[in-house]
C-alpha cells in the first residue's frame, strides 16, 4: 500500500447551520478541517495508507481533532501534542450573489508555536511515498517555514515524492513574504498545485485573457502560467483548478495538469454549490492518488475534478467519496440519478 505523509495545522470549524448569516446564527455546527488534514482524509477514503503530521494541545479539544481523524482512518502517530490551543475558523456559506465568508481564529495556536525539534522527519518518512503540504502552513510563522524546509530536505533525501498546493492566504502574511518563504521550497517540490490566482499572488505569474471576477478563463494563459512555473523550478507537472464563478452557488469547475511540456484538461463541471470550503483540498487528494496509483496524466487529471466536482455537494471540509463514486462521474456518469 501506498503511504503518503500531510503536514500542517487541523482546526475546528465553526459555522452557522445551512445558510444563516453569521448575525443571525443562535448556534454552530462544529467540525474539523485544514488544507492538508482534508487531503489526508481523501486519501484514506480512496484506500491509501495515509498520516497527518501536526501538533495539538493535549487537553480534550486536541484530542477531539485526532478522534475525528482517526474516525476517518488517518494514522495520527506523528502527531505532538503541545501548546495551549486549536485554531478555529468560522465559516458563513454564500448563496447566489452573496460571497462565502471566512474569519480566522488561529493565532498563537499550537501549530503556530511548532518547533523543530518536535518533528523527527527522518522517522517520520521512513517507508513514505508522497509527502504533501500547502502554503498556508509556513504562513502560519514562528519556526515553521524553516520546519518545512526541514521536511522537505529530508523527503527529498529520502527519495519521496513533494506536493504543494500553494493556497496563498493574504490573511495570513503578505504577498512579498510568501514569495520569499516560498521560492525558497520550491527546489523541493516535485508537484505544484494553484488555483486561479496563487500564481499571480506569489510568484507574479498572471494568466493572460481572464477575468476571474466575471469568470471568464483562457486555457492558453494557464498553460502559459504552468509552464512559467515549470520552468522556473523545474517542477515535474504542475496542477490548476478553474473555477468559473457564475455565483456564490453555481460556478464552472475544471482543472489543468501539465506535464512533459504538455498541457491536459478535464472535462468543464456545472456545479450548484453545497459547501465549496475543501474543494483545492480535495483536488489535491484526488491528484496524488490518480499519480500514486500510475494513471496517465489525461485520466489523473480527469479523476482529481470529478473528486473535487463530488466534494463541492458535501456539507464541511471532508471529501467523503469513495473511488468508485469519483470514477463513475469522471467517465460520464453526471446524471445525479438516485441509485438503488
Amino acid at each position: 500500500m501506498k503511504r503518503v505523509i500531510t503536514f500542517g495545522e487541523i482546526m475546528m470549524r465553526l459555522n452557522p447551520e445551512g445558510y444563516l448569516r453569521f448575525v443571525q446564527a443562535g448556534k454552530f455546527e462544529a467540525t474539523f478541517a485544514g488544507g492538508e488534514a482534508n487531503t489526508a482524509v481523501s486519501l484514506a477514503n480512496y484506500g491509501i495508507d495515509a498520516a497527518f503530521v501536526s501538533k495539538v494541545p493535549v487537553h480534550e479539544i486536541g484530542q477531539m481533532a485526532v478522534n475525528e481523524l482517526r474516525r476517518y482512518g488517518v494514522d495520527t502517530s506523528f502527531m505532538v501534542r503541545g501548546g495551549e490551543r486549536l485554531g478555529v475558523y468560522f465559516v458563513e456559506k454564500g448563496a447566489s450573489q452573496r460571497a462565502s465568508k471566512v474569519i480566522y481564529d488561529r493565532a498563537n495556536s499550537a501549530i503556530a508555536g511548532a518547533a523543530a525539534a518536535d518533528f523527527d522527519w527522518k522517522n517520520i518518512f521512513h517507508g513514505a511515498d508522497w509527502f504533501h503540504f500547502t502554503g498556508i502552513t509556513p504562513a502560519l510563522g514562528g519556526q515553521l517555514p524553516a520546519i518545512c524546509l526541514e521536511a522537505c530536505q529530508e523527503a527529498r533525501k529520502q527519495g519521496v515524492t513533494v506536493s504543494c498546493d500553494l493556497n496563498f492566504r493574504k490573511k495570513l502574511w503578505s504577498r512579498e513574504r510568501a514569495n520569499q518563504v516560498m521560492t525558497e521550497l520550491m527546489p523541493y517540490v516535485d508537484i505544484c498545485i494553484a488555483n486561479e490566482e496563487d500564481a499571480k499572488d506569489v510568484f507574479g505569474i498572471a494568466a493572460r485573457n481572464t477575468d476571474l471576477d466575471t469568470g471568464k478563463l483562457d486555457h492558453q494563459g494557464y498553460i502559459s502560467v504552468a509552464r512559467q512555473l515549470a520552468e522556473r523550478f523545474h517542477f515535474q507537472k504542475v496542477a490548476i483548478t478553474l473555477r468559473g464563478s457564475i455565483s456564490a452557488s453555481d460556478n464552472d469547475w475544471a482543472a489543468m495538469l501539465y506535464s512533459e511540456g504538455r498541457a491536459y484538461f478535464s472535462r468543464t463541471y456545472r456545479i450548484h454549490i453545497v459547501d465549496r470550503v475543501g474543494g483545492g483540498d480535495s483536488f489535491g487528494g484526488g491528484l496524488i492518488y490518480s499519480l500514486l496509483s500510475g494513471l496517465d496524466s489525461q485520466k489523473a487529471i480527469d479523476f482529481a475534478a470529478a473528486a473535487s466536482c463530488l466534494k463541492h455537494s458535501i456539507e464541511h471540509d471532508f471529501n467523503l467519496v469513495s473511488v468508485a463514486e469519483v470514477e463513475s462521474l469522471a467517465s460520464g456518469n453526471a446524471s445525479g440519478r438516485v441509485q438503488r
